[in-house]
């Protein structure tokens, strides 16, 4: 416990039991916390690029997870240390912002505090190695400016808006089916988007999958699903063409007392009255939503077998138990709105649909509702299928990471080209700028543009390519022929011109991925002093 006298003398403790803490100061603590942001890099590194490896997760229930996507192996992972916890974080900053580049951009994170470390021994401060980054990244986000390109995103050509989400599905394990998921994507995307606002509500697409089928058996609905759920009786018809959808929020059941009661009945003429009366409530409440025009009920509760048969006399098809999340999705899609009590049932509340039907699918009898040519078709749903619920979860990734990024096309319609190219054109640029800036954070940029090419060098390294050699062509002959679109062949098509290859990435992807690394790297330097409990002996 360390102990310090004020001007009067009385004691106050400073820090409570200090020799039962352990402590890390200065450089050490620095080089503490780069080694454990290093670790979870090296973890990453691999898994970078079309080309790169998978890693399998086993949680403490003993699923597996096999996936090469950058957060879902962070959030697996049982980390424990606190930075090694930062870089999860900056992965999920990447991907809640993104979608996608969540490997690289911890990757890159690793490089930067790598050279940050040699930067140290030499004695330059952390504080200015930092400042250089900073300036290193600012050079690197003007020059992607300046190198990108605009895609047109007319309905009539989407071949660009394509080619982006193919890239990103290039480095999953369902590149094979890459094109039609990538032509599924877009049109998701281009069906909801607002292009006024130059805005995507990814909540209106709705991504579903169940076991069974192949990956190529994806398909896009131009409307709803509602997974495992089918008509309450089955006598009723499995197919209502030109759907006026009444969508209720409480239970066909008559209404419960909501404090404690007792009803004793002592002969069978007050059974029968009760009877009686409980059936003219139920026969009220199916005759209200029958008057209003509606011919499909869909309920987010349950009703017994007397109000379910009412329901089938009166021609009246019904759909129970449908989640809060779908009842919101279908009254969008259906221009409808959700009603709360039965009194407040009237004709212009009722959604529209052109088509809703069962549809059965696998030798298990699986069923769902599909709700099609919906009113205000507003919300799509992607439905995927797969041999097995590890290839099924993945699949949903890697189709969220695709969305993703053809969402922010739609926001910021410019593209750069992938493969290594723009990160070898800004290794370049900052090179060439570094001996421009005065003073020690020259040194810094240079360890930028160094970062940039071990980033390079990890994505030919994952294609079995020799990665000095690989760098040092690419690099000369993008200086040397002053083409920007130069990049790694991962695919070994004998093309380096990534322009050429079709290899496209969002400008907006690849500029916070710089942002992002650099200001974590910067984060991390700047603590010097790290306090924690010791552990239990």
């Amino acid at each position: 416990m360390s102990i310090a006298f004020d001007e009067t003398g009385r004691p106050f403790i400073i820090v409570r039991e200090q020799d039962k803490k352990e402590r890390l100061k200065g450089i050490e603590a620095v080089k503490a916390n780069i080694a454990a942001a290093k670790a979870v890099s090296r973890t990453l590194r691999s898994s970078l690029g079309p080309k790169g490896m998978d890693k399998m997760l086993q949680n403490q229930d003993g699923e597996v997870t096999v996936t090469n996507d950058g957060a879902t192996i962070l959030q697996q992972m049982d980390l424990q240390h606190q930075i090694a916890k930062l870089m999860v974080e900056l992965s999920k900053a990447q991907d809640d912002e993104i979608g996608d580049g969540t490997t690289g951009v911890v990757v890159l994170c690793g490089a930067l505090l790598e050279r940050a470390e040699r930067l140290i021994d030499h004695g330059i401060h952390p504080s200015r190695v930092s400042e250089g980054y900073e300036t290193a990244c600012d050079l690197s986000t003007e020059l992607l400016e300046r190198i990108s390109d605009e895609i047109t995103l007319n309905d009539t050509k989407l071949t660009e808006m394509k080619k982006v989400a193919m890239t990103t599905l290039n480095s999953k394990i369902v590149n094979r089916f890459k094109d039609k998921l990538a032509d599924i994507c877009v049109s998701a995307v281009l069906s909801v988007a607002d292009f006024d606002r130059k805005d995507v509500n990814l909540d209106l697409i709705k991504v579903e999958g169940k076991v069974g089928g192949k990956l190529e058996d994806t398909n896009l609905v131009n409307g709803i699903l509602a997974i495992d759920k089918d008509f309450s009786h089955p006598q009723m018809p499995r197919r209502v063409e030109d759907a006026k959808i009444c969508i209720l929020t409480c239970p066909f059941e008559p209404p419960k007392p909501k404090t404690k009661h007792k009803l004793e009945i002592d002969s069978v003429e007050k059974y029968k009255d009760m009877q009686k009366a409980e059936m003219e409530y139920f026969q009220d409440m199916v005759k209200k939503v029958k008057d209003s025009g509606a011919n499909l009920v869909i309920c987010q509760w349950g009703f017994d077998d007397e109000a379910n048969h009412l329901l089938y006399k009166a021609g009246l098809p019904a759909v129970r138990w449908v989640g809060g999340v779908e009842i919101e999705l279908i009254a969008l899609a259906t221009g409808g709105r959700i009603i709360p009590r039965f009194s407040e049932i009237s004709p212009e509340k009722l959604g529209r649909a052109g088509v809703v039907k069962e549809v059965h699918f696998g030798t298990t009898r699986d069923r769902m509702i599909v709700l099609e040519d919906c009113a205000k078709s507003k919300a799509v749903t992607i439905f995927v299928r797969g041999g097995n619920q590890m290839i099924l979860e993945e699949a949903k990734r890697s189709i969220h990471d695709a969305l993703c990024i053809v969402r922010n096309l739609v926001v910021d319609n410019r593209i750069v080209y992938g493969g290594g190219a723009a990160e070898i054109a800004c290794s370049n640029y900052v090179a060439e700028k570094m001996h421009e800036i005065p003073g020690v954070e020259q040194h810094a940029v240079g360890a930028f543009g160094e970062a940039l090419d071990s980033v390079v060098m990890a994505l030919a390294e994952n294609s079995g390519l020799n990665p000095i050699e690989s760098l040092g062509e690419i690099k000369a002959r993008q200086a040397n022929e002053k083409n920007v679109h130069l990049g790694i062949d991962c695919m070994g098509l004998g093309e380096s011109d990534m322009k050429k290859q079709n290899v496209f990435e969002s400008l907006q992807s690849k500029q916070k991925q710089l942002q992002h690394a650099t200001q974590m790297c910067r984060m991390i330097l700047k603590i010097d002093d790290v306090i924690q409990p010791s552990q239990y002996e």
